[in-house]
């Protein structure tokens, strides 16, 4: 077997689920497990792009245009790469073409799309497509979008305006060039996923003083022959006759519900050389029928015999406990049902972020326009979560302040309005921010019990209209909360509400405390009247984690939690 878990913290917490997918920056292990456990392998599509265009210019003199789309990615440093190119329409000013580009869809990442339409030229017919020399080619236009942008509309295509560069540069009135439809759809052959419960019994003993470690990995067969591991489960210590946790299999993860799968039985070693107990070959198919015929399947071993091996059927056996199909539906598949994500934020206005006025204060405005961080984190999240929000209006409170002439406040609108609490879009976020400073003394205790009871009545609100909305409260604290049961309470009672909370811990504090209020230990938060909450609704990060990330923006520092928040809507 090899390493299949590198040491023993690695083994003895492994979970189903195929190899870990590439992280950006610090990865909380706690999701990714739980992820992975559920056959969740990233939140990402894979999307095909369609295009068509309307009303082109038409630059040859004796015949239409010869349109051709070329797709191109916008990275963040500004720099534009080529990715795509349909083929060459002739003779056409309104084309549909034929090839689609295939792009994966990351929920959690801004991925900014550049089109540009050229004619080309009657005497590069006869070139290959991709060595045309695109300088030689007559531009009919040019578009710009985000993937969000199209896969949030209703029927997931998205209309622009074709514009000539130089004149979207030199002039505010540019000149009309057509309209370039795109439209996405989302590729899969499967969204069945399977949920088993596998155990075995009488298993040898592979350890001299104690009984077995056993864990099972579970690996598809492909064409060469080779497998490759998808699925692995927990550890379990000195136990013949183990019941392990559920597995999730994707159906399309394995090939199909016939693709044959090998099932073995390794005792677990710290130094990485497992002993293999047993295995047996079934398909997902297979286990349903042991499950409905309630029998079990015996384990065997490869066993040399001679120069050859043999399979030595073992006394041990394979049962499935529980085999069910359901279907995994996914981001996407919530937006084409008309669901929202709704984009709420509140900050932290106590004392011991210092004095604004002051370079070494976390509230400290810079006048050069290098953010603090908290714009950081309200950018970094917001960014992200605006193309999924309609209309772009965020509830943002402050807490922990003192308005002028009244008491301290553990909830305020941050627009200075005490009649409604919403801004405008994200510049509209950091405007009433950055004017709450200078219209409110810092104070104290930080407690958070408030926003979050005003973040779950507006959810609940939304909820009680039958409203298909999904609420994301962002809290930036820079010390430990005084009201900690009362925070549990609010968060037990949220938790039944279509509702989840991103905390980020900004500054060089413990935030020990704020662990407890995330649950990503498998402990459910409970109510000082003994209410266990449903589901973990928290997810705490603190800043200085997501600040020393490598990654290139602040958006993809929080791949994580956005990756967290999906998985655990409910709606």
């Amino acid at each position: 077997m090899g390493n299949c878990c590198s040491d023993v913290g690695g083994g003895m917490a492994a979970v189903s689920g195929a190899a870990s997918s590439a992280a950006t920056g610090n990865q909380n292990d706690a999701v990714d497990m739980y992820l992975r456990s559920h056959g969740i392998h990233g939140l990402f599509s894979q999307i095909e792009l369609s295009f068509s265009a309307t009303s082109l210019r038409d630059r040859d003199v004796f015949s239409k245009s010869d349109p051709m789309v070329v797709v191109y990615i916008k990275e963040r440093d500004g720099a534009i790469n080529e990715v795509f190119r349909t083929e060459v329409v002739l003779n056409s000013l309104t084309p549909t073409w034929i090839a689609k580009y295939t792009i994966t869809y990351h929920f959690e990442v801004v991925q900014n799309l550049l089109f540009k339409v050229f004619d080309v030229d009657t005497q590069y017919h006869n070139v290959e497509m991709k060595m045309l020399k695109l300088e030689e080619q007559q531009s009919l236009g040019e578009a710009c979008c985000t993937l969000s942008e199209i896969v949030t509309k209703p029927n997931r295509s998205l209309t622009l305006d074709l514009i000539r560069r130089e004149e979207s540069v030199s002039s505010t009135h540019s000149q009309h060039c057509g309209k370039l439809t795109v439209h996405a759809e989302e590729c899969f052959s499967s969204k069945s996923t399977a949920d088993i419960i596998l155990r075995c019994i009488d298993l040898e003993s592979k350890d001299l003083f104690s009984k077995s470690d056993p864990f099972l990995v579970i690996s598809k067969l492909v064409e060469s022959g080779i497998s490759i591991p998808v699925c692995k489960t927990e550890v379990l210590k000195n136990d013949h006759n183990p019941t392990w946790k559920p597995v999730f299999l994707n159906i399309q993860q394995v090939g199909s519900k016939d693709s044959p799968l090998v099932i073995e039985c390794f005792n677990f070693n710290s130094n990485g050389k497992h002993d293999l107990i047993g295995k047996v070959r079934k398909s997902l198919a297979d286990l349903e029928k042991l499950h409905l015929g309630r029998e079990g399947e015996n384990l065997y071993l490869p066993t040399l015999v001679g120069h050859n091996y043999e399979n030595k059927i073992l006394n041990s056996k394979l049962l499935v406990d529980k085999f069910s199909e359901t279907a995994q539906h996914s981001f996407l598949d919530y937006l084409a049902g008309g669901f929202e994500l709704n984009f709420m934020v509140a900050i932290d206005f106590t004392a011991s972020n210092g004095n604004p006025r002051l370079p070494d204060s976390l509230h400290y405005i810079d006048p050069s326009g290098r953010l603090n961080a908290y714009q950081k984190a309200i950018y970094g999240v917001g960014e992200v979560l605006q193309f999924y929000d309609a209309d772009r209006r965020y509830p943002a409170w402050g807490f922990g302040a003192r308005p002028i002439d009244g008491p301290v406040s553990h909830c305020f609108n941050l627009n200075g309005s005490s009649n409604y609490c919403e801004v405008q879009g994200i510049q509209g976020i950091m405007m009433a921010y950055t004017s709450a400073l200078f219209n409110v003394s810092l104070a104290g205790p930080t407690l958070f019990g408030h926003v979050i009871n005003r973040a779950s009545v507006v959810a609940c609100d939304s909820l009680s209209t039958g409203a298909k909305k999904y609420f994301v409260l962002l809290i930036i604290t820079d010390g430990v909360i005084t009201d900690l049961q009362e925070t549990k309470d609010a968060l037990v009672k949220a938790s039944d509400l279509p509702l989840s909370i991103l905390i980020v811990g900004v500054g060089g504090a413990d935030f020990k405390e704020m662990e407890i209020l995330d649950a990503d230990k498998g402990e459910r938060l409970e109510s000082t009247t003994g209410c266990i909450a449903s589901r973990d609704i928290v997810q705490f990060v603190p800043f200085r984690d997501v600040q020393n990330s490598p990654s290139c923006c602040c958006s993809s520092r929080f791949y994580y939690c956005f990756r967290w928040i999906v998985v655990n809507i409910k709606m």
